[in-house]
Parts: C-alpha cells; structure tokens; sequence
C-alpha cells in the first residue's frame, strides 16, 4: 500500500511532472532554484508561485531565491537532507510500500502514552534506535508511544519545539523512510504512533517565512515567541491551511494515529470557527474510519474543547493534557510553592481531589501566580478520559534547573503511591521515558545554535536568567552551574541509560509499573468503556482523600491518607481491593491506613 497527503504546498509528484507551489505574498520576486538551474516564476493574484517539472525528480535539491539575493527552503519541505538554512530534497512518498493496510488504530481508553524524545531515548538517538525498544514497551503495558516535535530543527539536537519546517521529520533522526518502519514496527506490535506538533510559533533560527509572506504572521496577537501566527485576519486562510495540511500529511502520509498539540492557548484567534474548532472538524472529516485521537495541551482550561457527542465520541478534540493534575501531585510531594505551583502549594490536596474527580482544578477560578486572572471553564460533565495524566512529562521535568526527575525529590515510598494512584485512576496516563523505572538520568534543556553564536549565547544567558526569580538561584555562583544548553555534554547527559533496568532499585520499579500496567489493563480500561455517571470526591481536614467515579460497569474508588495520623475507612460490601500499599490493615471491611499510604478499589456496577 502506498500512503501520500496531496496539498496545495511544496513538491508534489504528479503525472505531468513534480509541481513546486510557493505562497510569497509579500515578495517581490521569486526564483525557483532546482539543481543548480534557476527558473524565474510567476505570481498569480493571491501571492501564490507555481511551476512543473519534467526535468525534477525524487532526490533533486531545490529552493526558492527571493527578491533576488536570499535562497530559503521550502517551507513545506518533505525532508532536509542538511539543515534549516539549506536546499530541500524532492521526495516521492510512494515510494514506501506500507504492508500494514488493516490497521486502524486502537480505541481511546486502551490507551497508555509513553512520551519519547527520540534524540535521547536510546544511544543511538534515531528512529532506528527506538524500533528495538518497541517490543520492551509493548510487554510492559505501553499502548502508545509519543514523539516530542519532529519538524526539521536548527543544529543536531533540540527538544523539538525550536522547529521551523513542520513537514520535514529532522534528518538528526534518520530518513522519512525509517520513521515510516518505526510506525510500522509499532503497529505490527499493537503500538499506536502520536506526535506532538507545534502550531504557536516557529523557532528563532531557520525561519525565512517573514522575508517573502510577512502576513503569516500577525503584531495584533503577540506570543512570548514574538509576533502571533495569523489565523484570523488578511491571508489567514493559507496560513491555517498550512498547519491542517500538516496535521493532515502526518496522520496519512506517515500513518500516525494521534497527535498533540503543543500550547493551543497560545494561539490568538477572533474569528469563527476558531482554528482549534476548524482543525479537529477538518480531521475528523478527512478521516473518519481510523481511531484518530487529538490532544490538547490548554493552560486556559477551556472543556468547551472536549465535549462528547450522544455516542460518548469526542466532539473534536479527544482529550488535554491535565496540568493541574500534575502540578497538585507536584505541590503535595514536594512541597514545592515557586513558579507556577503558587497556584497549588496553599491547598494541593484538594486541588488534587477536583482534579482527579473532575479533569480541571482551575473552572473559572482566580490565579495567584497570573495575579488573579480567572482561568478554565466547568469541566464535571466530562469522563476522566478527556484528560491525560502524568507525574512527569518533558516540561516539568526539563523545565527544572538542573532537569532532576521526580524519583530525585521524594521517597521511593512516595512516589510510588503516587505512580499507583496515578496509573489506576480513569485518566490517561502518560509516562516520560525512564520514568518506568526511576532512570537516574536527567532530562535537560539542550539546543545546537553552533552555526549562531549571538543566538547560543542568548538562549545560554536566558536559560540562567529565567531561574533568578527562585530563592535558590539568587545567587550568581549556583546559577553559573546551571547547565549550558548548547554544550553538548548537557544534550549527551540527558539520554536514559537502559542498563539501569537490570539493576536494583530499577528493576523493582520497573515490575512495579508492569504490575500496575497489567491491573489497568484488566480493570480499568472495562470501566472507561462503558458509560460514565459522575464522580464525587472529600478531602478531609485531617489530609485524606476520598474519591469515587462510577460507570454503568462498576465503581472505582481512591483512599489515601497523606497526614501524620492513622486513619481508617470502611469500604463497600462488594468492592474489591486492587492495590493497597504497604502497612495497611483490613479488618473485614475496615482498613486501617498509616500516613501516607493508599488504597484503591473496585466496586460492581449498581
């Protein structure tokens, strides 16, 4: 089978030839540079540049000179055989025989997200590398493996989110062929594929957009990146057409089965439909015979996003990443107050209990750390799946300073009755690679801007500056051991070491995860598949929580103590203790639960 997403942009193979198409609005000419031969074009009257070829072919370089002295990529290029400021490659996405025509994909609430950053992931740091660890995820319980940005970024290594040619998977990795055999691979083994695509900004080097279609961007909605991307004034409409052709090439051309959209808040629009509203109608619409899933990640909280239809379906998007389930957890393990978890340190555990009853724990609520602002909307009406859970994702872990892991901070005791409640509650879960088994590793904040020195040192500077408003990095000698994020030590330093696996205290936890995997497998997921009825939760004074979500299947219910007293509950006749953590006594139905410990169990349907 042969996979191709045909759209108005770049090279595409088509019977009379390869057709180039670029949207120079704002340029005053345009040359399309191929093999070495330079070829004046045409504009017709919506600022668009098109020729064919009988002479191109799969393989040939090719760019675009504007107004006569700049050459600049193709900003739709299939694949960047150097880097962002070279010629693009022709590619013939038929070229690749898919074998796996049958698969479909895997329903919503199977799933368990295993955020990778395919550069750090394995030492060989490819595609490649990551297909011979596909088999380990899958035997542990993982559904879904999820790539961090992929689009063709400056230098050789980068989170992803510094990218500036969306369409090109970066040749750091490897070939667009060996990324189309990973999704392959996954498939073969039940692994569904999604990748995390970033629709809010370009990153600061590499992007030549502003030299020839200065309207795709926009002063009237400015981002922490610079000027907003223009979704909803002059010529707005090739600009959304860019990125859900995007979404689009992903999910057909390279057979992806989901996708996250990085920080949709970001994105201004003041017009109908929204962007967000258009984007998910229009996949739904191009696909609707695959289990196609669309997540959001929304610091404006807005569940207007995740509503369900009479089918229990999602509307539009499926489901956001749960930030403030995380940063609760953070508050309440840590005790961390700083940043963003001002939000959570004054009352985390009952921001913890809405959260996990009720997907958000901001619905319209005043936020200290935005100096009062309101954020999100009323989110109870919807089923725990419309939200992805985690205790560590590539933010919150490399965010930090020194990129430290959870499993650094807090107790082994601790975290692992969180990593219980977290991975057996009716939310997502996602996990950050290594996190499995507590890698010793850290995740840090890295970037190659060798090629620009004023820029290295700026991030460099920045990366420093950003942590002075936290008590810890006043002063000037801790924050000179803040790693450089353009040394390559800080990029090699950050690849999880899988030796670690085989050795203990890893090994425990990582059959622990398997465990809990495994119940998840078989008593969660039948819960979330059958319908939702509502969710209650209680946080007592004394620091115990209680919460219970019920399903036409059955109940599920958390007890937790997190205070310095014993306390003891009563469960229900009929419910069924799936996990409960050391220490606990059961007395008939009575359980006596020391600090901080927990139980979780399962109810039969009323």
């Amino acid at each position: 089978m042969r996979r191709v997403h045909s759209m108005p942009f770049g090279a595409e193979i088509t019977s009379d030839g390869i057709r180039f198409a670029l949207w120079a609005p704002t340029a005053r000419e345009v040359s399309l540079m191929l093999d070495g031969a330079e070829r004046p074009l045409t504009a017709d009257r919506d600022g668009w540049y098109r020729h064919v070829s009988q002479e191109a072919r799969a393989g040939s370089r090719y760019g675009y000179k504007i107004d006569g002295d700049l050459v600049v990529p193709d900003p739709a290029s299939r694949f960047q055989s150097d880097d962002v400021h070279d010629l693009s490659l022709v590619v013939d996405p038929q070229s690749y025989e898919w074998s796996n025509a049958s698969w479909t994909g895997r329903p919503w609430e199977e799933t368990v997200l295993y955020e990778v950053h395919v550069g750090t992931a394995t030492p060989e740091g490819t595609y490649v590398g990551l297909m011979g660890k596909l088999d380990g995820l899958r035997d542990l319980g993982i559904t879904a493996i999820e790539l961090m940005p992929i689009g063709e970024f400056p230098g050789r290594r980068n989170w992803g989110y510094d990218g500036v040619l969306p369409y090109a998977p970066d040749a750091a990795y490897g070939s667009p062929e060996d990324l189309k055999r990973l999704v392959e691979r996954a498939h073969e083994l039940g692994l569904m594929v999604f990748l995390d695509v970033v629709y809010n900004h370009f990153g600061p080097s590499g992007n030549y957009l502003h030299a020839y279609a200065k309207t795709f961007f926009t002063e009237r909605h400015p981002t922490p990146w610079g000027a907003g991307i223009n979704v909803d004034g002059e010529g707005s409409r090739a600009v959304r057409d860019f990125f859900f052709h995007n979404a689009l090439y992903w999910l057909e051309e390279y057979h992806l089965d989901g996708l996250r959209f990085d920080a949709v808040h970001a994105i201004t629009d003041d017009g109908k439909p929204h962007f967000i509203e258009e984007l998910a109608s229009r996949i739904r619409q191009a696909i609707p015979d695959r289990h196609i899933h669309l997540v959001l990640e929304n610091e404006a909280n807005q569940a207007r996003w995740l509503d369900r239809d009479g089918n229990r379906a999602p509307k539009l998007h499926t489901a956001q990443w749960a930030d403030d389930i995380h940063n609760s957890w953070h508050a309440l393990l840590t005790g961390e107050n700083e940043g963003y978890y001002e939000d959570y340190a004054d009352k985390p555990l009952q921001h913890l209990g809405r959260a996990l009853a009720e997907g958000f724990a901001y619905q319209g609520d005043p936020s200290p750390h935005k100096d009062g602002i309101v954020r999100g909307e009323p989110s109870g009406h919807l089923p725990p799946a419309a939200f992805v859970a985690f205790l560590q994702n590539h933010d919150q872990v490399g965010n930090r300073a020194f990129g430290d892991r959870l499993s650094h901070l807090i107790p082994p005791e601790r975290l692992a009755l969180a990593q219980a409640i977290f991975l057996l509650s009716p939310q997502i879960p996602l996990l950050f690679m290594g996190e499995e088994w507590a890698a010793s590793t850290p995740f840090q904040f890295f970037v190659d801007f060798e090629n620009d020195p004023d820029l290295a040192k700026a991030v460099r500077d920045g990366r420093r500056g950003e942590f002075k408003r936290f008590k810890a990095f006043t002063d000037l000698e801790m924050s000179q051991r803040i790693p450089d994020p353009t040394d390559r030590k800080t990029f090699e330093q950050s690849k999880i070491d899988w030796s670690e696996i085989d050795r203990s205290p890893h090994r425990e936890v990582l059959s622990q995860t398997r465990h809990l995997l495994n119940l998840r497998r078989t008593d969660i997921v039948p819960l979330l598949k059958s319908q939702y009825r509502g969710s209650h939760y209680n946080v007592s004074p004394e620091n115990t929580l209680d919460v219970t979500w019920t399903f036409t299947d059955g109940t599920l219910r958390v007890l937790a103590n997190f205070g310095d007293n014993p306390m003891s509950w009563d469960i229900e006749n009929d419910a069924r203790v799936l996990w409960s953590s050391q220490g606990i006594k059961a007395n008939g139905k009575n359980l006596q639960l020391p600090p901080w410990s927990g139980v979780i169990v399962k109810g039969q349907s009323a």
